[in-house]
């Protein structure tokens, strides 16, 4: 038996959904922006502190991870009372960016095998992201940047073959500076531009994220006033 049994029927059933209701595409559209929305109040009530400034007050573009924010203690030592703000925007991310990556497949040709593995390992990725305010930061930094990178890799791919060669150049940039982030981190070469770097990569992924949300938009949009042309041509 085929593992795939219903999978034809259940895309028909969700390309019917997001045809009827397509503002639901958009949800992930609107969650980048309350993302950066909620995390410029962390920041804003965030207490002070960097690796490079500890005694310093509030948050620093060039000094300050993003990460910092999420930490029960800002490191000059104070309560960190941006953390609330902080926490609601990871989570809000994280939900609408695995709502984007389970809609993605409806906009890209190929192989549903590797459409499944796009899908679950980037929604994975963004599951484990969550836990980054467990304690274990290294440790689920190197998961979900493995997982997303095998999601990354896949949608690249799959953009390519569908006809988005932009997008794909666009991902790929993206991974590269992705990349970036991860040699400065495990090697502490350029260390004091991290933060910085880090901010850009967060910018141009989501960015590129957008883009990816409107055109599926687009084309579900499209495709629903083709059919209606037709079902009035009938």
């Amino acid at each position: 038996m085929s593992i795939f049994k219903g999978d034809h029927t259940l895309q028909l059933l969700k390309t019917y959904l997001l045809a009827k209701h397509s503002r639901i595409m958009l949800l992930p559209f609107l969650g980048i922006i309350l993302f950066g929305l909620f995390y410029t109040l962390a920041a804003i009530n965030y207490p002070g502190g960097s690796w490079a400034k500890p005694e310093t007050f509030s948050f620093s573009i060039r000094h300050n991870y993003l990460c910092d924010l999420l930490d029960e203690y800002a490191i000059n030592g104070e309560l960190n009372t941006g953390r609330n703000f902080a926490k609601i925007s990871l989570g809000v991310l994280c939900g609408s960016l695995m709502l984007l990556w389970s809609m993605l497949p409806g906009i890209l040709k190929g192989n549903k095998l590797s459409h499944r593995v796009m899908v679950i390992s980037g929604i994975s990725a963004l599951g484990v992201t969550l836990f980054l305010t467990s304690g274990t930061h290294d440790l689920i930094l190197r998961i979900a940047g493995l997982l997303g990178t095998v999601a990354l890799v896949l949608s690249y791919a799959a953009l390519w073959r569908s006809g988005y060669p932009v997008l794909c150049i666009l991902g790929i940039a993206g991974l590269v500076i992705f990349g970036l982030n991860y040699y400065i981190y495990e090697t502490g070469n350029w260390r004091s531009l991290l933060p910085v770097i880090q901010k850009i990569t967060f910018v141009f992924i989501l960015g590129w994220m957008m883009l990816l949300n409107r055109e599926l938009y687009r084309k579900v949009r499209s495709s629903h006033r083709e059919k209606n042309k037709e079902q009035h041509q009938v």
